[in-house]
């Protein structure tokens, strides 16, 4: 057994403990270093995974662990996510927290949790992995200074998050305890032999669904992300809506095209309800927010809407769809949070309404917001526009042309409560005369996102590339 294709993920593993041992005998004064620290290792964890895992096609102890370009793919994606974060987190941290040390390591440990999950290829090392990720998240949601907002977060998440990892490992052992097998390749020989699904393997499918469901928060398991999303601090709320839900549709995917295609047809029509009930939710619900925080976090539930209408619909052609839309959402999203984090280090606010005449303040600004929430809203000529038309055509192809209805209606109520946020900084004058400071930094990461999220509208076929080579791994 060749354990160096472990080598990723021992890395990036050594990272995170560097980070907490360097944190411990570095002064208060020069904290600063651990940003540096923290991205130069993700970096050599990315060259490391590419130069050495790029093309193979391999597994370990028998196919628990799976090395492919679909794992490649996400485990580029996480760590990518990881370096924007840890950059767009240094002026916040050295504002609010106290232990950025901690914080770092934990995020670093959160990443390790996120590419396992990717590459899991049996249901109890895709749940340690989750267990992985959720631990750190709860931790790094309690990790603010804003009052008692970031331990109430932290309590309902672990209260909630406990309930749903419960509700997931009973459906795992309703599997087992039925089919004899927890591997993904074990469970789909089960199901295609079978006739018909044994009712003890629908009650556990049902409660597999259930807990990965409330993970991306989809209705009706979503009551725990606008509490969390407004509580935490503002750069591990980006990290939740895109992080968090990037992983849990990476095992999705595997796991549903893997090992519960044989049993599509009774699985189908709860994903297409849970769909419809999060797209229309979300987005309704996002109308009547005043915190721009909450406002994002009923847009993230919407997106998770969109992308289950791939799921609903599983193929090779969706999965590029899904994987696509994940991108193009996750850079359009982080750039619409680094903008919120740079509004709240200068003015410590996060209503929408404090938003008013921040285009005469902060033009750059400004345009950058708006660039991001047109492009969440689906407007052409930027990335989101792109990647909706391209999974909305998968799906209607797939004989879903209802739903697919469903979605432009959400899409397009979406687009009013976007140009809410337009309107404050357009149209209305500003209620104060503060300036909003714009580091170097984060003025350099918030051009590269912008600039991204039209290059990517505009051609995106590169990325298309990589994605149907990740998705011909998982449907070779």
């Amino acid at each position: 057994m060749n354990f160096l294709l472990f080598l990723p993920e021992l890395t990036l593993a050594a990272v995170a403990f560097a980070v907490l041992a360097i944190d411990l005998f570095t002064p208060s004064g020069k904290k600063w270093i651990l940003t540096p620290t923290s991205v130069l290792g993700l970096i050599i964890v990315l060259l490391v995974s590419i130069s050495y895992l790029y093309g193979k096609q391999e597994s370990l102890y028998d196919g628990l662990f799976l090395i492919d370009d679909f794992s490649l793919l996400f485990k580029g994606f996480f760590i990518i996510l990881g370096i924007l974060v840890i950059l767009s987190s240094h002026d916040y941290i050295k504002e609010h927290l106290k232990h950025p040390g901690e914080y770092y390591g934990i995020l670093l440990l959160s990443i390790l949790g996120m590419v396992l999950m990717s590459a899991s290829g049996e249901l109890l090392t895709a749940y340690i992995s989750l267990e992985l990720l959720s631990f750190s998240l709860y931790v790094l949601v309690s990790y603010g200074s804003n009052g008692f907002k970031p331990s109430e977060a932290g309590v309902k998440y672990i209260l909630l998050g406990g309930l749903a990892s419960a509700i997931l490992l009973f459906g795992i052992s309703q599997i087992y305890g039925v089919l004899g097998t927890t591997q993904f390749r074990g469970i789909n020989e089960a199901l295609t032999s079978s006739s018909s699904l044994d009712s003890g393997v629908l009650i556990g499918l049902v409660m597999i669904i259930a807990g990965l469901a409330f993970k991306i928060a989809a209705v009706p398991f979503h009551m725990w992300a606008p509490d969390i999303y407004e509580g935490a601090p503002t750069p591990i709320t980006a990290y939740l809506a895109i992080g968090s839900k990037a992983a849990g549709f990476a095992l999705i995917i595997r796991l549903f095209a893997q090992a519960l295609m044989p049993a599509m047809d009774d699985w189908q029509i709860i994903v297409i309800i849970l769909s419809a009930l999060t797209m229309t939710f979300g987005n309704l619900v996002a109308l009547a927010q005043h915190n721009i925080k909450r406002m994002l976090a009923y847009s993230s539930i919407g997106q998770v809407g969109y992308l289950l209408m791939g799921i609903a619909t599983l193929s090779y052609m969706s999965t590029n769809g899904i994987i696509l839309h994940l991108a193009g959402y996750g850079v359009t999203n982080l750039a619409a949070f680094l903008c919120v984090i740079i509004f709240y280090n200068s003015s410590h606010k996060e209503d929408i309404e404090d938003y008013s005449g921040l285009a005469d303040k902060s033009p750059f600004l400004a345009m950058a917001l708006s660039v991001s929430l047109l492009s969440l809203a689906g407007l052409p000529f930027f990335v989101g526009f792109t990647t909706k038309f391209y999974l909305f055509t998968v799906v209607a192809n797939a004989g879903l042309l209802w739903l697919v209805g469903v979605a432009i209606t959400a899409s397009v109520i979406s687009l009013y409560y976007y140009l809410i946020v337009l309107k404050q900084m357009y149209m209305v004058a500003p209620t104060n005369d503060a300036q909003v400071n714009i580091s170097v930094l984060n003025r350099s990461l918030l051009w590269v996102l912008t600039l991204s999220i039209v290059i990517l509208g505009i051609f995106p076929s590169p990325l298309v590339r990589i994605i149907q080579s990740a998705s011909s791994a998982i449907f070779s």
